[in-house]
């Protein structure tokens, strides 16, 4: 299995956002130096629910303060950015790193409509424009001459520069939180990201991947291929004891929740549906215990076709030492067995 690190730092109070960034920062060049496979970058603007905010100028940074450890986004919010604009940035970025960038798109979120209204972006727009947008950026990438006329873009260029250091480009990637984009990114033969859930979950969107592939007629090697990009997502706290642990990491879980909901309350016009909370929350999204149980929750996933998992390691504004601590004991003591 591969391990990477999913970056998503909590920031209650504007106080804290600077010394959260340079905390996160050093995270990912302690996970660089334990061998940890990709670091994870979010994208939430005006609330402090990912405080680095914009993950395609922290991946700048990390590019250059780090040696082998990949640099994925799960996911930029499509719906905020110029297609043209993110294939250069994304084409520097692989440049800058050698080559160990990946490009998650998601539309943006489904539920902090302040967002788009920051943005000037109709939010109803997003899902629907999401397409057309990665289509500009592979035409992009391919560093010949553009033009593109789609219904959101109308865009003609002599040709990218610079082209991605990887060929023929960057891996591009989609979270998918429906089974009917499940089934898009199988029928594009295209990796696919899947949400922090509970197991039976999880294997259930795996299972509809892989048909959807067969049903295409893709051969084996290319669906067994396929199917060791997937990324699934879960929140990891490991502890020396397991009592520790569950106790930090439900802590960390009640302040996540608390602030994104404080947050939809308070920014959100009226009429946005809100999220329903989920009483198991924990139980679907969180590894948590000694090193031990940790192996052992990870053994289920790898045993329902979980070939990588992103791994959430700071949630809702851990202390940055706890942090480090449960990242050592993750690297000393789990990875041997995988």
């Amino acid at each position: 299995m591969r391990f990477g690190t999913f970056v998503f730092p909590v920031s209650q109070k504007p106080g804290n956002d600077h010394r959260i960034i340079h905390e996160t920062l050093e995270e990912v060049q302690l996970c660089d130096k334990l061998g940890f496979d990709t670091a994870w970058l979010s994208e939430h603007h005006f609330d402090g629910a990912t405080a680095y905010v914009d993950p395609v100028v922290f991946a700048a940074s990390i590019a250059s303060t780090t040696r082998k450890i990949r640099i994925g986004f799960a996911v930029v919010e499509m719906a905020l950015h110029h297609p043209v604009r993110l294939a250069a940035q994304t084409a520097l970025l692989d440049n800058l790193s050698n080559g160990r960038i990946l490009v998650g798109t998601g539309k943006g979120s489904a539920f902090n409509e302040y967002e788009y209204i920051g943005f000037g972006v109709p939010m109803e727009e997003a899902a629907e424009s999401l397409q057309e947008a990665e289509d500009l950026i592979l035409e992009a990438w391919k560093g010949k001459p553009v033009n593109f006329k789609g219904k959101y873009w109308d865009v003609a260029f002599p040709e990218l520069r610079p082209t991605p250091y990887q060929t023929p480009h960057p891996p591009l990637v989609r979270a998918c939180l429906s089974e009917d984009s499940t089934r898009e990114m199988a029928r594009l033969h295209r990796p696919i990201l899947i949400g922090a859930q509970d197991n039976d979950s999880i294997s259930k969107r795996i299972n509809l991947y892989r048909q959807e592939l067969e049903s295409s007629q893709l051969s084996e090697e290319g669906i067994v291929s396929l199917l060791d990009k997937i990324w699934v997502s879960k929140n990891v706290f490991v502890a020396e004891t397991s009592s520790e642990a569950l106790e930090i990491a439900q802590i960390g879980l009640d302040t996540e929740q608390n602030h994104f909901r404080k947050a939809r309350d308070d920014f959100n016009p009226t009429h946005t549906i809100t999220k329903k909370s989920n009483p198991n929350e924990f139980e679907s999204t969180f590894i948590a215990g000694t090193a031990e149980d940790v192996c052992e929750q990870i053994l289920e996933l790898k045993n329902i076709g979980v070939s990588n998992l992103m791994m959430k390691m700071n949630t809702g504004e851990m202390d940055s030492e706890i942090v480090r601590k449960s990242i050592k004991l993750f690297a000393d003591a789990v990875f041997p067995r995988f």
